[in-house]
């Protein structure tokens, strides 16, 4: 009983001690770079006397006392890891379950029994490529999302398409074999969903296509290969 209670009263010290730390560091850093704005968390990293600083979705290093700032990346060299990089692929991170489909339309290859999202424009260079390399990729289920972010001929694009009688086929047909949707009928289509789309990115700073969402929850910007595609599908299973 008395070794518990000992082992109590050492935890809460050093909660209360880490407490006291993570204060100071928010005081002196808004004290001293009140442009920085409102900081999210602060918490320590593997690195000793590292703390990471995280204000949204980027993230900071500075001293215990907050008394320098760094930017930039933390490698973990004897693990071959880039710490920064995992750490924001977990706060990018999104719910696959929550993602608004019905802004989407689908693909589907083999059993389909594998399943991502994609964010593309069909103005982009990269897309195409990834398109014709994802050719490859079988038994998955695509869950595409038009995104138009590349100019005012990327939401003609992404409409012509939205509105054709067969999605999948008008997007592959433009990115796979360069033929063009018809014209949308208009008025007569509801392309809303591009909009839609657009906010969601902006929520979720898509910020760049192809963007790639997988069922686990990881998230993946570029033009992957075949390869690399198949390897995350497998693992997110």
């Amino acid at each position: 009983m008395k070794r518990t209670l000992t082992a109590l009263v050492a935890g809460a010290l050093l909660a209360g001690a880490a407490f006291a730390q993570e204060a100071a560091i928010r005081r002196n850093l808004l004290e001293r770079l009140p442009q920085i704005g409102k900081i999210d968390e602060v918490s320590k990293t593997p690195v000793a006397g590292l703390f990471e600083v995280r204000v949204g979705t980027d993230l900071f290093y500075t001293d215990a006392e907050g008394n320098y700032l760094i930017e930039g990346q933390v490698l973990d060299l004897r693990n071959r890891k880039n710490l920064t990089e995992e750490r924001q692929a977990k706060l990018l991170a999104v719910d696959f379950d929550s993602l608004p489909l019905k802004d989407a339309f689908t693909i589907v290859r083999g059993d389909g029994k594998r399943r991502m999202a994609v964010f593309q424009d069909p103005n982009c260079g990269f897309c195409k490529k990834f398109e014709r390399d994802l050719q490859k990729v079988d038994n998955v289920t695509i869950h595409m999302f038009l995104y138009p972010i590349l100019g005012n001929d990327s939401v003609v694009k992404s409409r012509n398409i939205w509105c054709a009688k067969d999605k999948g086929k008008a997007w592959q047909d433009w990115m796979v074999r360069d033929v063009a949707a018809p014209p949308a009928p208009s008025p007569g289509c509801d392309a809303s969903a591009l909009d839609r789309n657009r906010e969601f990115g902006r929520k979720h700073q898509i910020t760049g296509t192809p963007t790639l969402l997988f069922a686990d929850g990881r998230r993946t910007p570029g033009a992957l290969t075949a390869a690399q595609v198949d390897k995350l599908l497998t693992e997110a299973k």
